[in-house]
């Protein structure tokens, strides 16, 4: 059956969701299970000894992991020049995005058992064309080529309009495990969602300090036991305590109180803490979220309550205090999904969807009996004839629009699927940006230039770069 792709890739963790054609109408959009625990799995990549590369968050493991070997947050490191090291290789943030959604699509396929007709990919809202490209290049190489890049806050608006909310100027609060972003968006026509503001230049808390706060709560009530931290016990005993400190946040979010488990080197307790307690905690750091929203808000010449409503996302949206807050401030609608952690991701394959419905028609798309090659003479990382990533529509759309005219477009290169092992090379080229062609290109403009200073008396360095402004 044919089918649509969403996939949300977030500083903790990485989720998907798929939307199938049914007659000539999208069923809601379904979450993938990527993993054993459940629909979402860590955006952490392992690689071992023999450069292979596996998605799980060494965290849980009971042994520690080398940190040295292992690959988190690489998203918010796209456009950071200086790459990450993973078993010693410099591998860009982008190539590592791009291969942890290839990972994704490789698991949806073996489910699915064919291709998707189209996948659209989050990416945080405060992205310029130039992260979005190079996000683009990177998906690229590793052979997804047809994928559309679109703002986080857009697609958390189109999973909640598919949902029946009905607003048109929203206000959007995501506040995942390492990340925290707070944007309006307005309703576009014919469908799909306008960016109207974003929060920038803003670091607020995430739920990782909620962890944090929660462990050091704990810690203090056993000061003596876990005062050592060179011991190795005791460090065994922090990672098991951090680890339950997670599970019990998750548990408090439902439940009144929560047991967090420590394994102590010489015993095991269990310390009680209850919802109250912990909202208590993390209060001043859910405030923070809060004023910065109703900063974005007022930054668009907005007052609170002007807005239709606040939808919230992420998987840390899951704390009651969290919409506590936000309802206290707005005086509007306050809208949580049943679960906050998948919404980007729905929302993704409902934006793929009406892609298609508008670029087909609403017809059912076709089902090509051959896979057609890549266009001849293109060589890997080479830019196809389209732009790749953009988050927009088409010329004189606004930013954050995903209703543009692909009718024009060329038919579109296979999915390109591959054993998931890390192309040491292609990352190196990619993170450090130098190709052999282009340094072939600079020595023959110098040798140019050198040829004509013999001939003419022309400085060399001047007819160098001229040459090279030219041919850019």
């Amino acid at each position: 059956m044919p089918y649509v792709l969403g996939i949300d890739i977030g500083s903790t963790a990485t989720a998907a969701a798929v939307a199938r054609l049914r007659g000539s109408n999208w069923d809601p959009p379904e979450p993938v299970r990527l993993g054993p625990a459940g629909a979402p799995v860590p955006s952490v990549l392992l690689m071992s000894t023999n450069r292979s590369i596996t998605v799980a968050d060494p965290d849980e493991y009971d042994d520690p992991v080398d940190g040295g070997w292992v690959a988190r947050g690489f998203v918010n490191r796209i456009g950071d020049d200086v790459p990450l090291l993973v078993g010693g290789e410099a591998c860009s943030a982008q190539a590592l995005t791009a291969m942890l959604a290839m990972w994704v699509v490789e698991r949806v396929m073996e489910q699915e058992r064919e291709r998707p007709e189209w996948i659209v990919l989050s990416h945080p809202a405060g992205w310029g064309d130039y992260r979005r490209h190079l996000l683009g290049e990177a998906l690229w190489d590793v052979g997804l080529a047809d994928v559309a890049l679109l703002p986080a806050p857009v697609l958390a608006a189109a999973s909640h309009a598919a949902h029946g909310f009905s607003g048109r100027t929203l206000a959007v609060h995501v506040l995942g495990g390492q990340s925290f972003s707070a944007a309006v968006v307005d309703r576009a026509q014919p469908l799909g969602f306008d960016l109207r503001g974003v929060l920038v230049d803003a670091d607020p808390p995430a739920g990782a300090d909620f962890d944090e706060a929660l462990v050091e709560h704990v810690r203090t009530s056993l000061a003596k036991e876990l005062a050592d931290p060179a011991d190795p016990l005791v460090r065994q005993a922090l990672l098991g305590l951090r680890r339950d400190c997670r599970r019990a946040k998750a548990e408090l979010t439902v439940a009144e109180t929560a047991d967090v488990l420590v394994r102590l080197p010489t015993r095991q307790t269990r310390i009680p803490v209850g919802r109250a307690e912990f909202e208590d905690l993390i209060r001043p750091a859910v405030t923070l979220t809060v004023d910065e929203l109703t900063r974005t808000v007022r930054s668009c010449g907005l007052a609170p309550h002007q807005l239709d409503g606040v939808l919230l996302a992420g998987g840390s949206a899951r704390i009651p205090l969290v919409r506590e807050l936000i309802a206290a401030r707005f005086p509007v609608p306050v809208e949580v999904e049943a679960d906050p952690q998948l919404t980007v991701a729905a929302g993704a394959a409902v934006a793929g969807g009406q892609l298609l419905d508008r670029q087909r028609g609403n017809r059912p798309p076709p089902r090509p009996p051959v896979m057609r090659p890549p266009r001849p003479g293109a060589r890997r990382g080479e830019p196809p004839r389209r732009q790749r990533g953009r988050s927009g529509g088409g010329p004189g759309q606004e930013p954050g629009r995903y209703d543009e005219d692909r009718s024009q477009l060329p038919p579109r290169p296979p999915v390109r699927i591959t054993p998931l092992e890390l192309p040491m090379r292609a990352l190196s080229r990619l993170a450090s940006g130098r190709d052999s062609t282009v340094i072939g290109l600079a020595v023959l403009v110098v040798a140019l230039g050198v040829l004509l200073h013999a001939a003419v008396g022309a400085d060399p360095l001047t007819v160098a770069a001229a040459l090279g402004g030219a041919g850019r």
